[in-house]
């Protein structure tokens, strides 16, 4: 595509953003508003006008899937192939730095990536040696916690010991942690950020030598990047003016995770000669949908500040529907969806999204029953699966006997005889010896320290590897892989699992050897940077895998209904969505009320979720829900009630419209109209445990399945399912 032809398909907007003279830039980017397109376009312009070399762009983004989007758009556009380009996400980028670089990061050259799960059991074995009770201090917040001082760029030795307990105890934890790591050559993924900005910044030649090669520096999702991103991010750009960041301060919900809504906010003050350039016109949306979207996200402060519109037309208003449970929540959506699908259109246009995985089990068993197929998004993933990390962690030991991770995963998987007993003895020794659990198992086999039985099944274990990397020594990648499964019996193992769940296992087994046959490292990206990186296929296969792990990309779509949570959903679209469970500490969350800045987050998660809908947008909560074991009576949600009424219909039972039986809402007029099978009947006064007193003003349906709208005293007017109400 030519430069004519770049500049016909933009909009004004993001024509000044591509064709903006080089230097710094922030690009707020709405929901749905074209922000790959200016990203892609925006380097081709680069390259094409301002005769930047294309090796000479780094370009940042935060999933492999958009990575490769991206490379191929750009190639698309330049019409030739860009494997030495800068492109990716910050790990993969960081990984591939790491390898390159290996010797000045004080890095084995083949040192290992090791996932969260490998992260887990790591510190698990920690917390074991170093007898704190993991009852007290679980294993996954010591993760947590090692991974957010990371995040920051902070070192177990940066942290000052203050006496308290919580900190003590973390800390002793992240020292231990570190040496393990260092000693099995192992690295997580917070650590290949963090040690590649640690290697830039004690290395000035290298780190001006990355300044000096990169002349435009551009990143997507910026509101998501944490410390140590940004930090990294500023050291490669240093004092030049070439940084463009594209991002929406409306859409960061990731502070849970590290995430620094700051940094968008700050942009400017550090890089004050920037321009901002604000994409607002929305390709995905009919008016009602962004006028809500609009109005909600203007209760939050210090926003940067952009109104989304379209051209496509007002659209239908958004549906409200005040269920009277979650199961008749769930009910409504159902027939919703079946409606749309028996107008001809697929099920994969509906799309369900709640603020809390709880919330799916009756949404789940209202689909099973109605037998619409749905699935949900976010699930398990193929590197994540049991089988298929075991199978890796045989093929990691082949090719590093010192992957403590990858040794303690199948010493005795499938079970060969090996106790927990004999585990901690190897574990003990190789912490008195600083080695490798192979080398500490590989001692107590020669001292005899091992019991007879512990001695033969050990030593059997150890065989067996050796004897895999001897037999898959010269055969190709999916042989050996075919070849490692086979010789560590896990088919026979999943086999006598039974039914559909070991067969699914069996078959993810058999897509691991097809996944090896189609890998290929030459679509990977290279850089020419440093010494050449020499790593076997096999390494590259388990880097791979790490690091798709790592990602958790989803799956390929069949037709069915996507069931999410509203923070899976970013990024996505869909032609109509259901936004369920909008009530008062459900959505917002009650731990969000008193926690500074959680509120606005939440309500910036409303945005994403308000915007992923293309066509119709349908809201709904339940007055009465059980939820966790318990009865929650909750009033719609803050949120629902910040969008205005001309933006919303509100839907009753069967679709219809219910009128109340009064004549103003001052008094109530009464109405000798007995709530049929009952002992309620219209005006009468009643009272709730809960909301106090009230009159009961209208009502739907008869005996114990009727549903009362009461006007409280204080609690305002609310729809009550008898049977529940109490």
């Amino acid at each position: 595509m030519d430069v004519t032809e770049i500049l016909e398909a933009l909009n004004p907007e993001q024509r000044a953003a591509v064709t903006a003279p080089p230097g710094s830039a922030l690009v707020l980017a709405g929901a749905g508003s074209g922000k790959t397109r200016v990203l892609t376009q925006r380097i081709a312009w680069l390259v094409q006008t301002e005769g930047i070399s294309p090796f000479g762009i780094l370009a940042v983004t935060f999933t492999n899937k958009a990575a490769a989007e991206m490379r191929a758009r750009i190639e698309a556009h330049l019409k030739m192939p860009l494997r030495g380009m800068w492109v990716g996400t910050f790990h993969g980028l960081a990984h591939r730095f790491l390898r390159a670089h290996w010797q000045d990061a004080g890095l084995d050259q083949n040192f290992q990536i090791i996932d969260a799960d490998d992260q887990l059991r790591l510190v698990k074995r920690i917390l074991s040696n170093l007898s704190i009770d993991d009852k007290k201090w679980p294993a996954k917040q010591a993760v947590w916690w090692i991974n957010a001082q990371k995040d920051e760029g902070l070192r177990s030795n940066h942290i000052q010991n203050d006496g308290d307990l919580f900190l003590a105890t973390h800390l002793s934890i992240y020292r231990a942690y570190e040496e393990a790591c260092d000693r099995g050559g192992m690295v997580d993924f917070a650590e290949l950020l963090l040690r590649t900005h640690e290697t830039l910044l004690s290395h000035k030649a290298l780190l001006q030598h990355y300044q000096d090669r990169f002349k435009a520096v551009l990143v997507d999702e910026f509101q998501d990047t944490n410390a140590i991103q940004y930090a990294w991010l500023r050291i490669i750009t240093g004092q030049a003016n070439k940084l463009m960041v594209v991002g929406d301060d409306d859409q960061s919900i990731y502070g849970w995770r590290g995430a620094k809504i700051e940094n968008i906010q700050r942009f400017q003050d550090d890089y004050p000669q920037a321009v901002i350039y604000r994409l607002e016109q929305n390709y995905r949306s009919t008016g009602a949908i962004l006028g809500a979207a609009n109005a909600l996200i203007e209760n939050n402060d210090d926003r940067l500040g952009k109104q989304l519109w379209t051209d496509l037309g007002e659209g239908d208003p958004l549906s409200l529907y005040a269920a009277y449970n979650e199961i008749d929540e769930a009910r409504y959506i159902v027939e919703r969806i079946k409606t749309y699908f028996e107008g001809g259109h697929p099920y994969q246009d509906c799309a369900i999204l709640y603020r809390s995985n709880a919330q799916s089990r009756v949404l789940e068993e209202a689909l099973l029953r109605s037998q619409l197929p749905y699935r949900i998004y976010g699930g398990q993933r193929f590197f994540e699966r049991a089988e298929i990390r075991s199978s890796l962690a045989y093929l990691k030991l082949i090719s590093q006997r010192q992957s403590d991770a990858a040794f303690e995963r199948v010493v005795n998987l499938p079970p060969r005889g090996i106790g927990d007993k004999s585990v901690q003895k190897i574990r003990d020794r190789a912490r008195e010896n600083q080695e490798s659990l192979w080398q500490a198992a590989s001692t107590l086999i020669s001292s005899g320290e091992l019991t007879s039985r512990a001695t033969t099944a050990v030593s059997s274990f150890l065989k067996l590897i050796d004897d895999l990397d001897v037999a898959t020594e010269n055969l190709d990648l999916p042989h050996m892989v075919q070849e490692t499964i086979d010789a560590a019996g896990l088919k026979p193992f999943y086999e006598r699992e039974g039914g559909e769940r070991g067969q699914a296992r069996l078959e993810n087994l058999e897509e691991l050897i097809a996944a090896a046959e189609t890998f290929d490292p030459e679509d990977l990206p290279l850089f020419d940077d440093g010494p050449q990186i020499e790593m076997t296929l096999l390494d590259e296969f388990l880097s791979h895998a790490s690091l798709e792990a790592g990602e958790g990309r989803g799956e390929p779509n069949q037709d069915s209904v996507q069931m999410m949570t509203m923070h899976s959903a970013k990024g996505l679209e869909f032609p109509v969505v259901f936004l369920a469970g909008m009530e008062e500490g459900l959505f917002p969350h009650q731990m969000s009320v008193d926690e500074p800045g959680r509120m606005e987050e939440e309500r910036r998660l409303c945005y994403v979720g308000l915007t992923r809908a293309m066509q119709k947008l349908h809201l709904t909560y339940a007055e009465a829900r059980r939820l966790n074991g318990s009865d929650h009576y909750n009033r719609a949600s803050r949120f629902v009630q910040e969008i205005p009424n001309t933006f919303v219909e509100e839907v009753r039972a069967h679709e219809s419209i219910v009128r109340p039986a009064y004549e103003t809402s001052h008094t109530v007029k009464r109405v000798s109209s007995e709530v049929e099978g009952t002992s309620f009947e219209l005006g009468q006064k009643v009272g709730h445990a809960k909301f106090g007193e009230g009159v009961i003003l209208n009502y739907e349906g008869q005996g114990q399945q009727a549903r009362v709208q009461v006007k409280f005293e204080e609690a305002g007017t609310k729809w009550l399912m008898l049977s529940f109400a109490k």
